[in-house]
């Protein structure tokens, strides 16, 4: 087989987590006397990590470090309790990570979402798969786009970087991939539009989770 392990991103890619991230800030931001925004207006703040999706969220005139700091901090308190409200796998990816690990291919996460958030999050929804690492943002490695965290991965997993798919649902996914030296994926069914995935770099685009088995190779 020509690749060994398959990394995926998490928010847009295995869960759907808009609706829940979004409710979350947008309490935030009533409790400040901001606007709420549509739940579809996340897809644009969602994917560089929970500092920057607060950042977007406030309008610009009021943005400064004091804000972000508290409202960063009211989001974690808030999203701690409501991350799991109606947040979901996508259709398909219960079967896909079925065939993979018939296959025998190693599973990865990694994420631009808090370290502690992603392990919760992978424990309550993926408990009946084996994933050999999962990794979240964390204050000693880089976030995404810097390839140091799949490094790391594949480091661990004992894999040269170019016997690994890394799929993920945005532009920052399919960089982070390239600079990494593996096989970027770009998943139509997520936050991000094909433009661009397509700019990120992606090599193969796919708008099924099953689609992703075609790529495998023999």
């Amino acid at each position: 087989m020509k690749y060994k392990a398959i990394i995926f991103d998490l928010d847009g890619t295995l869960l759907d987590t808009l609706n829940d991230i979004g409710s979350s800030v947008n309490r935030v931001l009533a409790g400040k006397g901001f606007h709420p925004h549509p739940p579809e207006k996340y897809r644009d703040f969602i994917g560089d990590g929970s500092k920057m999706l607060v950042t977007r969220a406030i309008p610009k005139a009021h943005r400064n470090e004091n804000l972000i700091k508290t409202c960063l901090e009211a989001f974690f308190k808030d999203y701690n309790q409501n991350w799991d409200n109606v947040t979901q796998l996508y259709e398909g990816i219960p079967e896909l990570l079925d065939e993979l690990t018939q296959r025998g291919l190693k599973l990865a996460v990694l994420s631009n979402k808090r370290h502690d958030l992603t392990k919760k999050c992978v424990v309550k929804f993926f408990s009946k798969w084996h994933f050999d690492v999962m990794l979240g943002l964390r204050e000693s490695v880089p976030r995404k786009p810097h390839p140091a965290g799949a490094l790391e991965i594949a480091t661990r997993l004992s894999l040269p970087a170019k016997k690994i798919i890394y799929a993920g649902d945005s532009g920052t996914d399919m960089e982070t991939a390239l600079a990494a030296g593996m096989f970027p994926v770009g998943v139509l069914w997520g936050f991000r539009p094909e433009k661009e995935l397509k700019a990120g770099g992606a090599r193969a685009l796919v708008d099924h989770p099953l689609s992703l088995l075609n790529l495998l190779g023999a």
